[in-house]
């Protein structure tokens, strides 16, 4: 874990999402699965770690077991199904430390377990939190971008604000509209506020 008076970032530790490991294989509710190969990867460094995942995801009484390895990490996690509204079953991590269900398990830099959020407190942050207003307009713009590409079949290299994808409502594409000019107000608010300053040095009088 990080220095005391320092915060780790979230985002470059480890991470397991229940219901994308099931989107993707990893594990399957109903069945008993793996070990199976799982790797996490870094845009900047590649791969930063591999391990196996096992799990049984059979129990009729709505109750399961996870293991993680990762190196000399050899964690087991206990599994929990809860009935949806709509039908069928939500399965959950139970957090090893809180004993609370959770979707996602972290593994902070320099932490030795998975956990839920909640248990790392104030020792972590996700990126967003160090990041100053233009740096979360520019993410916010490029996340909004993303999806609108994704689901239109658009090429993000064309479009600056992609139009609406075939399927989408006209009020939830508006509102992504809305959401990516209020993003661009605060991206002008900021060069304004850096043009003002810039000035006002330019026109300080000289000592």
């Amino acid at each position: 874990m990080p220095r005391p008076g320092h915060r780790a970032r979230l985002e470059s530790g480890l991470k397991l999402d229940i219901n994308r490991l099931a989107r993707r294989g990893f594990i399957r509710p109903g069945a008993a699965t793996g070990p199976v190969g799982i790797a996490w990867n870094s845009d900047y460094w590649g791969e930063i770690a591999t391990g196996t995942i096992t799990a049984d995801m059979r129990g009729e009484d709505g109750h399961g077991w996870f293991q993680i390895k990762v190196g000399h990490l050899d964690q087991h996690i206990d599994l929990v199904a809860r009935p949806r509204h709509f039908g069928g079953r939500q399965w959950f991590f139970i957090c090893p430390y809180l004993q609370q269900r959770c979707m996602v398990l972290w593994r902070p830099p320099g932490a030795g377990t998975f956990a839920c959020r909640k248990r790392w407190g104030r020792q972590v942050a996700y990126n967003s939190q160090f990041l100053g207003p233009d740096d979360l307009a520019h993410r916010g713009q490029a996340r909004i971008k993303s999806r609108l590409c994704s689901i239109g079949g658009f090429n993000p290299e064309e479009w600056d604000f992609p139009p609406k994808p075939k399927w989408m409502r006209w009020s939830t594409y508006r509102r992504a509209e809305e959401q990516f000019d209020r993003y661009e107000e605060t991206l002008n608010d900021g060069t304004l506020m850096l043009l003002a300053r810039l000035l006002g040095r330019k026109n300080s009088p000289e000592k």
